[in-house]
């Protein structure tokens, strides 16, 4: 048993994990890191966002290939398979995986293999995977541990034809039908790629709407492109049982319905990895969900321990995870940027893709805000018709009478690089955050920023 003495030690080398790690080191601290994986870069790189995005990247090429008319040329329509696709994600996470791993030696941040496990509130021991233990004693602990998919325990993963959202990476086949169960960011997101792929898709939804927390005009669209590209969704139902079989999966519903598949999909919410910690040796209690409860500087119930990224919950997203736990490291070594993360925009990669920050549309309403709303329409952009990339918009919510920017709403082709835009005039203070940037600023023609003088004219037409 060796001990190791840091003023930080950091638990989890995701994205909040290494935006801790990272901060501490550059305040002069000294540094450990814990990473129970073989490599870094926690579930975002490895499992959620760098997989499924670069997924995402490569479907959509092959749809782009299979539609226009002008590589007709070349060949007639391929079909790739769901393995081959995923090849081209795997090269992404390694080179994620050698940026991410040179970052912690360059920045001599000492990083340990292992399972963490609190013994006191100053002291966590680290079990490698042999004989190894090592004790780090620390001044200060940040828990950046990330989520799991929830499993309920009447579906038997084990299945090989039953995946959740991790384990669906290590699908060998590429499946006729499919059904996903649950249709939040992560199953309509896996609904876009697999129908983009010919799969067919039965996109089982418990709610009443696809992504309620989005803009009306925006789900709705969203609702309308999936069934367009054959996705078949069901609102208002929930399983009954998922019974996996040699050659197929059989999903029964409450409602009494039956729908059998080639796989299954699970896609319904998550759970924060707070267990097999030793936080009872603390006193930190995490909720039923897993998550730890945190206060306004992403301290735990325990003055010298910090929790920050999916393990707290809300918002669950890898850009916001590196934000909070940047944070948590500057409440740590009191720098001049904490700031508490509230406003954080959405970033939806389904195809089209979606993005939006600040108020909806039923949100002003409901708070009686007097807004207004200008469109902007792809279809009628230089850039997008050069792209063929025409499906989509742009819709600027703003205040009528101060012209305040209140929400910004995109869906389409490069929706979450667009936002960015919008995002950086809505936080200038005071007057500088008006319609009239828009207006008064010349943008690069043709291009899709251009979407904002187009969408603030159309604004101010119905304010005149």
């Amino acid at each position: 048993m060796t001990d190791y003495h840091y003023d930080v030690v950091v638990i989890g080398a995701g994205p909040a994990g290494e935006g801790a790690a990272m901060n501490a080191t550059k305040h002069g601290k000294r540094v450990a890191i814990i990473e129970d994986k073989l490599q870094v870069g926690g579930n975002c790189t490895h499992l959620g966002t760098i997989p499924s995005k670069a997924l995402r990247h490569s479907v959509k090429q092959i749809i782009t290939f299979n539609t226009n008319a002008m590589f007709r040329d070349i060949g007639e329509p391929r079909w790739f398979s769901f393995p081959r696709v995923l090849q081209n994600a795997e090269k992404v996470i390694g080179k994620q995986v050698k940026l991410r791993t040179q970052f912690y030696a360059r920045n001599k941040v000492d990083l340990f293999s292992g399972k963490a496990c609190f013994l006191d509130g100053n002291r966590v021991e680290v079990k490698g995977s042999g004989q190894t233990q090592e004790i780090l004693h620390a001044k200060t602990f940040v828990i950046a541990t990330g989520s799991r998919p929830y499993l309920p325990d009447n579906v038997n993963f084990r299945h090989r034809r039953i995946y959740n959202s991790d384990t669906i990476l290590k699908l060998e086949h590429t499946p006729r039908t499919l059904v996903i169960y649950g249709a939040g960011v992560i199953g309509c997101e896996y609904a876009s790629i697999f129908a983009g792929l010919g799969v067919k898709v039965d996109l089982v939804n418990p709610g009443s709407r696809l992504l309620s927390f989005l803009d009306d005009e925006i789900s709705d669209a969203l609702s309308y492109h999936l069934r367009n590209n054959g996705v078949l969704v069901r609102h208002n139902e929930e399983y009954e049982a998922v019974e996996g079989e040699e050659h197929g999966v059989v999903v029964s519903l409450r409602s009494g319905k039956r729908i059998r598949a080639d796989a299954f999909l699970w896609c319904n919410g998550r759970t924060g990895n707070s267990d097999n910690l030793g936080l009872e040796n603390i006193g930190v209690t995490p909720n039923s969900r897993g998550q730890i409860q945190v206060d306004e500087h992403y301290c735990t119930e325990v003055p010298n321990v910090y929790a920050a990224g999916d393990v707290i919950g809300w918002p669950s997203l890898a850009s916001a995870a590196y934000d909070q736990g940047r944070a948590a490291s500057s409440d740590i070594v009191h720098d001049n940027y904490f700031h508490f993360i509230n406003e954080v925009p959405t970033g939806i990669y389904t195809i089209p893709e979606i993005s939006s920050v600040g108020k909806t549309e039923r949100e002003l309403t409901e708070a009686k805000v007097p807004y207004e709303v200008g469109q902007a329409f792809f279809k009628d952009l230089a850039r997008a018709q050069i792209t063929g990339e025409a499906v989509g918009m742009l819709k600027l919510l703003f205040h009528r009478e101060t012209k305040e920017i209140l929400g910004i709403h995109c869906f389409g082709d490069q929706a979450a690089e667009i936002v960015h835009i919008g995002q950086a005039i809505m936080k200038q203070p005071g007057e500088a955050n008006s319609l009239d940037y828009f207006i008064n600023t010349t943008f690069n023609y043709p291009t899709m920023a251009e979407a904002y003088r187009v969408a603030a004219l159309n604004g101010m037409n119905r304010i005149f």
